[in-house]
């Protein structure tokens, strides 16, 4: 069958303003929306851009916005979009570089400065640092994350603070508080404690929505600031 693609376009070297390009592509109800953007690529217009890699829903590079909906191309099919045309947009909240192709330096400049590893105090060992099971668990579904980006372009406060430094980040941020090999929660809270920290997410939800690993953004989020919360009262 024949479905039609509204594809954002602007390449900012040559275009005053964005527009939309509209494509006609053979598909089948099971072919990806990645599959038709490469089709198009492939047979049409060699000058459309966008990023891909694996494919497959692993590497996180093909996140966009997909019917107003942030996603990965790679794991929407034709048949979950009833109606033509399928309109393809750049993740918002980011600079555009050209086409569906945004500018993700900023997204990780953020997730840099949570620290993303583990502050262990003491020497290092000559084994690995023991976990149980259960201390694993705690933070077992956050480590699912990709870093597609798809939370923090669909976040309403992204898109209002600047600053704020986004869900992805603070999710990753969640892992390391949380890890029992950790030796640093007191600088990590510090440093989350405050509007552009964890204290900046008002809970709308979004970022576990459009998750394309189907982690619970929100709820590791809403933990974290829970901890910080406690720790306050306590003291410590």
């Amino acid at each position: 069958m024949e479905r039609l693609f509204r594809i954002y376009r602007f390449d900012p070297a040559k275009d005053s303003a964005p527009r939309y390009q509209e494509y006609r592509v053979e598909a089948a109800p099971t072919d990806r929306i990645l599959d038709c953007l490469n089709r198009i690529r492939w047979e049409q217009d060699p000058s459309l851009s966008y990023r891909m890699s694996c494919a497959h829903g692993v590497c996180g590079s093909d996140g966009m916005r997909i019917d107003g909906v942030c996603a990965l191309a790679c794991q929407r099919l034709v048949r979950d979009y009833g109606k033509d045309p399928i309109v393809v947009e750049p993740l918002p909240n980011f600079r555009v570089v050209k086409d569906l192709v945004v500018d993700l330096d900023p997204f990780f400049e953020k997730y840099r400065s949570v620290k993303p590893y583990l502050l262990p105090a003491g020497r290092e060992p000559e084994l690995e640092r023991l976990q149980t099971p259960q201390e694993r668990a705690v933070f077992d579904e956050a480590i699912r994350c990709i870093l597609c980006a798809c939370c923090t372009a669909a976040c309403p406060i992204t898109s209002q603070n600047g600053a704020f430094v986004g869900p992805a980040a603070l999710l990753r941020a969640f892992r390391y508080l949380f890890d029992s090999r950790d030796s640093a929660p007191q600088e990590r809270m510090a440093f989350l404690d405050s509007p552009d920290g964890a204290g900046g997410c008002k809970s709308h939800g979004k970022c576990t929505e459009v998750c394309p690993k189907e982690i619970d953004v929100r709820k590791a989020i809403g933990r974290t600031k829970k901890r910080i919360f406690d720790a306050k009262r306590s003291g410590t």
